[in-house]
């Protein structure tokens, strides 16, 4: 009881301390209360009836923000990026709807921090991708221009490089982020909006999020970041790619998305954590790119019905292979996939294939777990068991783990140009559509699975592109197709539904992006086309005219 009145004392004398305040000041000085009531020793926690106390433990609280800030602030940049880069003047927005989004910026802002004394900067891939010139500003005005020196797409980390002495840089201090618990102190620095230098303080929200690692804005389907951290303490745009610390100063990850439907801060933000910072930016700056460690499955956790159609006890967990890649780690090893349907909730479903409920005597209770244990522990090359029910039997399998295909290989409609220095990206034939100046339609798409069949409700042999994005200005748009609305996880990657689904173009069927990437190389610029789609369960026609495709769409 004694603590309760405590911490009413402390929130009252705040309260009244601050009276004269804006209320945002007032909100995030409250909110940090509780973290300075927890780290102050026993002996010196006054009785409610004493206000001097609580008054000294605000200012204790004042004074540790102050230190935090002194402290961290020399190691935070603002990023400075001119160029067609895919986000930088945004945060990936969980809440937008997927239409109306703005034109990539010729300029934009974000954030980033001094890894090392060498000159290594950390940020996001979506603040210098594409990026033609990158500049970093320093705390103390100090502006010089930056070159890339390494980038990840899947876990949104990338590492930049200035030339400056030892003696200007301040490197941060990396926490253990799988020591962090919620409720701790958060405080978040970086340059929301274009405005340098900001702290924003709040609390730890939550732990093991999954977040998808191109904000679900720019490729489709995509992989996911495991373990993330959630936070209430204010991100905006232009945060992205600074820091989130705790009460010591020292990282606990790097800010990267916001949950919103206002394209600003409503105290839902996530954050990259330190433990995949620490293994994914060392080997950036040693080989500019980073290999995650490979399974080869697509699926979802086992849910009752599920277990139930499959004869397992109801409260069976594991995650349920839907699909086995081909010439993947998985298959390989022999791990089988979902070869039957049954139907459940008036939805036919894939059942039947292998529930992992273990790797390396890690219990899996869901298929977000196989995708953090990927990440957090293991290697390409690595051997790992995995434990699986197959018709009810027990049994492990070995498999040995391969590096994750880049994204970029994945079949998907609207690819960006290649890298001609890139050895890992399959150059496109001059008459590919997706070279600059050949037809173009404009969307983000990806083919029709069984997965989306049964998350969307269609019919079982539904086939065709799902449209997750639509371009802006782009022949799509101006013809009306839209976009997903809300995304969903479909074997640990996350996917835009909702949108209208392509089935053929004048006349033609198509099953699959294949399909309709092989129409559009046929096709001429300035073509009038009539696309048939699925709209809400309703077929219907839509006359599209083609338009040259930009070079940096």
């Amino acid at each position: 009881m004694k603590s309760k009145l405590w911490l009413v004392t402390i929130v009252m004398i705040a309260a009244f301390a601050l009276s004269a305040c804006s209320p945002a000041a007032l909100s995030s000085t409250l909110s940090a209360a509780p973290a300075a009531f927890n780290q102050a020793p026993a002996s010196s926690a006054p009785q409610a009836s004493s206000a001097a106390p609580a008054l000294g433990s605000v200012a204790d609280l004042e004074q540790t923000l102050q230190q935090i800030y002194q402290q961290v602030n020399p190691s935070v940049v603002a990023i400075d990026v001119v160029g067609q880069a895919s986000a930088a003047a945004v945060i990936p927005f969980f809440g937008d709807n997927g239409q109306g989004q703005p034109a990539i910026p010729q300029q934009a802002l974000g954030s980033g921090f001094v890894w090392d004394k060498d000159g290594h900067i950390v940020t996001n891939n979506h603040v210098v991708d594409g990026a033609d010139k990158i500049s970093v500003t320093f705390s103390d005005g100090t502006i010089v221009p930056a070159t890339r020196v390494g980038s990840d797409p899947d876990s949104d980390l990338a590492v930049i490089k200035v030339n400056l002495t030892a003696d200007r840089l301040q490197p941060v201090k990396v926490a253990d982020s799988t020591l962090v618990k919620v409720g701790q102190l958060a405080v978040a620095i970086g340059n929301p909006f274009g405005n340098e230098n900001t702290m924003t303080v709040g609390f730890v929200s939550a732990l093991g999020r999954a977040i998808p690692a191109d904000g679900g804005t720019s490729r489709g389907t995509s992989y996911t970041i495991p373990d993330v951290i959630q936070t209430d303490a204010p991100i905006n745009p232009g945060n992205s790619g600074g820091v989130l610390v705790d009460d010591q100063g020292q990282v606990m990850g790097v800010t990267a998305q916001i949950d919103s439907p206002v394209r600003a801060s409503v105290g839902i933000g996530f954050v990259i954590p330190s433990s995949i910072v620490s293994k994914v930016v060392p080997e950036l700056i040693k080989s500019g790119k980073y290999e995650h460690s490979w399974l080869g499955i697509s699926g979802g956790s086992l849910i009752p019905d599920l277990a139930t159609a499959m004869n397992l006890k109801s409260d069976q967990r594991g995650a349920l292979i839907n699909q086995v890649t081909e010439g993947s780690p998985a298959e390989k090893a022999g791990l089988k996939g979902s070869k039957q349907q049954t139907t459940l909730n008036g939805q036919d479903v894939n059942v039947g294939g292998d529930v992992i409920i273990a790797i390396d005597g890690q219990a899996v209770k869901g298929f977000d777990d196989i995708v953090a244990y990927l990440a957090r522990s293991t290697d390409v090359g690595q051997t790992v068991t995995v434990t699986i029910l197959r018709d009810g039997q027990q049994q492990d399998v070995k498999v040995t783990l391969a590096a994750r295909p880049a994204a970029a290989q994945q079949a998907q409609l609207d690819l960006q140009l290649p890298d001609s220095q890139s050895p890992d990206l399959p150059q496109l034939p001059q008459n590919h559509p997706n070279i600059a100046g050949q037809p173009w339609l404009g969307i983000q798409g990806l083919s029709i699975t069984s997965d989306i069949v049964n998350e969307l409700g269609l019919p079982s042999n539904q086939t065709g592109v799902l449209v997750e994005d639509v371009r802006p200005d782009s022949p799509a748009e101006q013809a009306g197709l839209q976009g997903g609305t809300r995304s969903v996880m479909l074997g640990g990657q996350e996917v835009m539904i909702g949108g209208d689904v392509i089935t053929a173009i004048d006349g033609q069927t198509v099953k699959s992006m294949d399909d309709l990437l092989s129409i559009l190389q046929q096709s001429k610029v300035g073509q009038k086309v009539t696309l048939t789609i699925v709209r809400n369960g309703q077929q219907m026609d839509v006359a599209v005219t083609l338009a040259a495709r930009p070079a940096n769409p």
